[in-house]
């Protein structure tokens, strides 16, 4: 238990104001959930976030100590392409979250890889055991898991230089003309909407996206993308500043309900194949993944 007297000074101040200024040690965020639990009474009663001092209050604190946070097991199906002792391919569904954060913390890939394998790498910490790479929530296909720290390490190394081969499938809005093309823009967090990613400014990390045409359809295009790096949203960012936003991608652009088909739901996006050498034993291994029944039956509707 903490308690502080509220001096003239302090007189008028929140009450979450007022406490993370006098516990700079806990986040304002921490010190709300001490508030809305009653953990936190001013003269003896429990008050709101908002509500104001006069001064000369007293004000008692009685901290909460956080469990720390680590992924637990859940009995999640999985469509395993590739087992071994070092490292375990995926076929991500879309809709999966890879692991927690931003309160969840159930239902993700990195729950259902522990149930199925018992013990994965430790290098990501204890809510990201194993993981190496990510895909977006809406985005199905291959993806990677290290099996210990040696594998992590290694796999690590290979995406960092760049040698991993990446693979997509895009279908994207609108008739790509040129058969093939390559994307050289730097990515960054866009500065009005936060949840999005913008080729459109000068500032941010370099990216390199190269697609080539597979089928044209209309008003939409099948593509074969393949990326040189592996920025936030690389793919679904950089065909959208060139006039192409994913199909089924209304963050970047696309068309909620387009004319004619039912509305996707997510981006028309999948991890194809992933080429790679494997930790223990050199050889170079392709792990491919078929895309979902669903994107193909909308990609069957625009025939």
């Amino acid at each position: 238990m903490e308690t502080f007297t509220v001096t003239a000074e302090k007189a008028g101040a929140r009450l979450d104001h007022y406490l993370a200024a006098m516990m700079p040690a806990y986040s304002r965020a921490r010190v709300q959930e001490w508030i809305d639990a009653g953990r936190v009474r001013v003269d003896g009663a429990a008050r709101k976030a908002s509500y104001k001092l006069r001064g000369g209050e007293a004000v008692e604190v009685e901290p909460a100590v956080r469990k720390p946070l680590r992924a637990a097991p859940e009995d999640i199906a999985l469509e395993i392409l590739h087992e071994d002792a070092d490292v375990v391919a995926i076929n991500k569904p879309a809709g999966m979250v890879v692991h927690a954060g931003a309160g969840r913390h159930e239902g993700t890939l990195v729950n259902a890889l522990l149930h199925h394998f018992g013990t994965l790498s430790g290098v990501g910490g204890e809510l990201r055991p194993g993981i190496v790479h990510r895909l977006d929530k809406g985005t199905s296909g291959v993806m990677l898991a290290a099996r210990h720290d040696a594998a992590h390490r290694e796999l690590a190394r290979q995406f960092a230089s760049r040698t991993v081969e990446k693979t997509y499938l895009a279908l994207v809005e609108g008739v790509v003309r040129q058969e093939t093309g390559r994307i050289d823009r730097r990515i960054t967090r866009d500065p009005v909407r936060r949840t999005r990613m913008t080729a459109r400014l000068e500032t941010g990390r370099e990216a390199h996206t190269a697609y080539r045409v597979l089928e044209r359809f209309g008003r939409y295009t099948l593509l074969e993308v393949k990326i040189g790096t592996g920025r936030t949203h690389q793919i679904r960012v950089h065909l959208s500043s060139i006039g192409h936003p994913i199909a089924g991608d209304t963050l970047y652009g696309a068309a909620a309900n387009p004319d004619g088909m039912a509305a996707l739901g997510r981006p028309w996006l999948h991890s194809h194949r992933l080429k790679f050498v494997l930790p223990s034993t050199g050889a170079e291994i392709t792990i491919e993944a078929a895309a979902p029944e669903e994107l193909e039956a909308w990609k069957r509707g625009l025939l």
